[in-house]
């Protein structure tokens, strides 16, 4: 190996870690929240180059699955390191990524039927705003986009249908989407124990919590506006949901894109989605 290639490797060997060393991620941020009634936490990414720059950058929210919590897609799915690795070759562009958890006093991303528990109100009322000030966000639709694995995939899912002009694209990954009948539902409250304070809410709370109900009773246009990609496991135990969702979007001629890829519900999977999330959004971000 002759000197200048030795020098030429070490120089680009030097620039790689140069570049992942100026990425940062911070997993123990909280904020108080007025909604929960309680400090909440979350992490946040923060591509090469923040610090040094004055420049505002788009935005990803990436949501956790259950079980998990904000440092989920940082200690298990690799995110720095799969990020840092996709802006480097040029696969994504540099944007700020907030992990919000959704773990704590209670699991999931909604409201619950009593409207007591406001989680997801407290997502778009306190969170959003908080993070979009603190950092040099971008805060128009074009440049924010949101993915999640399983429950946190269900949150995309539903997070898009729900606020659809908030989002330029969406990327459930193996989404809870099991699409349980209203009969089902009602089952279920009860074998939870859920004593529901008002009957009349049940229906408008399951249509708004059913993803082939919000296909069919959401504005085809606004669906439209959201740029959608949906990547499941053939072995994942979700993988006929997500068909049915895949299905009912062909028939309202919404466009999207659907991955069914060798795989099952973990971890070994969706480190393998991430790069492709990132390259997605990453183009709607560029999008005329």
């Amino acid at each position: 190996m002759t000197r200048t290639l030795i020098i030429s490797l070490s120089f680009i060997c030097f620039c790689l870690s140069s570049f992942a060393q100026e990425s940062k991620v911070f997993d123990e941020l909280t904020m108080s929240s007025k909604i929960l009634n309680m400090e909440r936490k979350y992490a946040v990414y923060l591509p090469p180059g923040y610090e040094s720059s004055q420049r505002s950058y788009p935005v990803l929210y990436l949501l956790h699955g259950g079980g998990d919590d904000q440092t989920g897609w940082v200690q298990f799915g690799e995110v720095q390191h799969i990020a840092d690795k996709a802006i480097l070759e040029g696969k994504a562009t540099a944007m700020i990524i907030v992990m919000p958890d959704a773990n704590t006093a209670r699991r999931g991303y909604f409201n619950d039927v009593n409207n007591e528990w406001r989680y997801e109100d407290f997502f778009f009322e306190e969170l959003m705003p908080e993070v979009e000030k603190k950092y040099r966000i971008k805060s128009e639709k074009r440049y924010r986009a949101i993915a999640g694995l399983s429950m946190g995939g269900g949150g995309t899912f539903f997070y898009a249908m729900h606020r659809p002009e908030l989002f330029s694209s969406a990327c459930p990954l193996s989404a809870a989407v099991r699409n349980n009948t209203f009969e089902e539902f009602k089952k279920g409250l009860e074998t939870n124990k859920v004593v529901v304070k008002n009957e009349s809410t049940l229906q408008p709370y399951f249509d708004r919590h059913s993803a082939l109900q919000q296909i069919e009773l959401n504005d085809v246009e606004k669906m439209k506006s959201v740029k959608w990609y949906f990547d499941c496991g053939d072995d994942d135990f979700l993988y006929e949901g997500n068909s049915l969702v895949h299905i009912a979007m062909k028939k309202k001629e919404i466009p999207h894109e659907f991955r069914i890829r060798d795989g099952a519900h973990n971890w070994t999977y969706w480190r393998t989605s991430l790069p492709d999330v990132l390259a997605f959004v990453s183009d709607t971000f560029h999008q005329k």
